[in-house]
């Protein structure tokens, strides 16, 4: 009988979501893209930036299978580390970024121009994994977070290759023509940072950077056990606001709060922000909760909440309502129907006789006597003997 009292209450659960979700979410989930281009050990500290991002967006929610993590090269193993299997940003190493809870999607020289924009664009080939793809839609909010050496509208990949300005205006541009973003904030620390996002031209994104045109980008400092410089200024100011100031996914610091937050005087250099891309513009961005991108959202988006045309919400809810119903009386009649049918089984009489069972256990041989079981095997052999001469006898007769 279990299986008909659980299916109304099935129905019943998602009844309730449904009615819990008529008003609309403004996206339905947070995806984050943390890149780094550098290869080197003295290059340490652009690993720790991107380390420092991933962990703060794992704990405010965003699972790893939300976060594509780029990193080129291994300064956990590397043979110059002094603490083998870590990766600190403070010189004070409370917190090991690299840990046993990491998921590199994308290592060494995997980390590249092309598949990077590949993995904007989903352009990616039929057996790259889906772990490795950014399976984002349009209602995803996404952060964009890069970090390496760069100039006036170009960032190096590995000292190999760099992708330029209008490279990545054009790969955002193909996102929004692909409804693969609701919104998007790109955030990127790297020499001349603000130049990267000059060229973006896609709606619904907001940009910022470390240094404007003809600024260097700044480490903020070194650890001498570790021997180099572990993070840059910037991103070490934005993860000092992001740790204390949000300390959970329900926070309602919003991203005005964090751009306030900037002080060029710590920076060392003129951090900028491009807010005309947004809906509303820098009034309405201002009010974006931080959260809304580096925090995670899962919601159901529901369109047509008040409408009543075949297929709207309104009519699902009262075919589910029905379907409960028909459920719950189907199971009162069935439960009403076995207990009538258990009160009758109790009442009939029961047979005239009983059917004993015989224990199985050790059972006494009889006694007898070798003489006794002598006679019973002559008697036998004598019975067969007779039968045998009979046989024979009316075979011969009837031959």
């Amino acid at each position: 009988m279990s299986r008909y009292f659980g299916l109304p209450r099935a129905l019943s659960f998602l009844l309730f979501l449904l009615v819990a979700t008529l008003v609309s979410a403004e996206h339905t989930s947070n995806w984050a893209v943390l890149v780094a281009t550098s290869r080197f050990w003295f290059n340490y500290r652009h690993l720790a930036n991107v380390l420092s991002l991933y962990r703060t967006v794992k704990r405010l929610g965003i699972p790893d299978s939300q976060i594509i993590l780029m990193l080129p090269d291994d300064m956990a193993c590397n043979p110059r580390n002094a603490f083998p299997g870590t990766v600190y940003s403070n010189a004070d190493r409370a917190v090991d970024l690299y840990g046993d809870n990491i998921e590199v999607d994308y290592r060494g020289y995997e980390v590249t121009v092309e598949n990077f924009i590949r993995l904007l664009t989903d352009r990616l080939d039929e057996d790259v994994p889906r772990s490795k793809r950014l399976n984002t839609d349009a209602g995803s909010n996404v952060l964009v977070y890069m970090t390496g050496h760069g100039g006036d509208q170009f960032l190096k990949f590995q000292d190999a290759e760099e992708i330029g300005a209008w490279d990545l205006a054009d790969a955002f541009g193909q996102m929004w023509e692909k409804k693969r973003y609701h919104e998007l904030l790109f955030m990127i620390d790297t020499c001349q940072a603000n130049t990267m996002y000059t060229n973006f031209y896609s709606p619904n994104i907001v940009a910022t950077g470390s240094s404007e045109l003809d600024q260097s980008s700044y480490s903020h400092h070194a650890d001498n056990d570790v021997g180099v410089a572990v993070i840059d200024r910037w991103t070490y100011y934005v993860l000092e606001f992001l740790e204390t100031q949000v300390t959970s996914a329900n926070s309602k610091q919003t991203l005005g709060d964090l751009f306030d937050s900037y002080d060029e005087s710590k920076i060392h250099s003129n951090p900028g922000v491009r807010w005309d891309l947004f809906p509303g513009g820098e009034q309405e961005g201002r009010l974006r909760t931080l959260v809304d991108f580096f925090g995670n959202v899962q919601s159901v988006e529901v369109e047509k909440a008040d409408a009543d045309e075949p297929g709207s919400l309104k009519e699902d809810l009262v075919e589910i309502a029905r379907l409960v119903e028909k459920w719950r009386s189907f199971s009162q009649d069935y439960t009403t129907a076995d207990n009538a049918t258990s009160q009758q089984d109790d009442t009939e009489a029961r047979p005239a006789y009983e059917v004993k069972r015989r224990s199985v256990g050790p059972v006494k041989l009889a006694d007898e006597t070798p003489w006794e079981k002598r006679l019973i095997g002559l008697s036998i052999l004598g019975a067969c003997a007779a039968v045998w001469f009979t046989g024979s006898a009316l075979g011969g007769t009837m031959a």
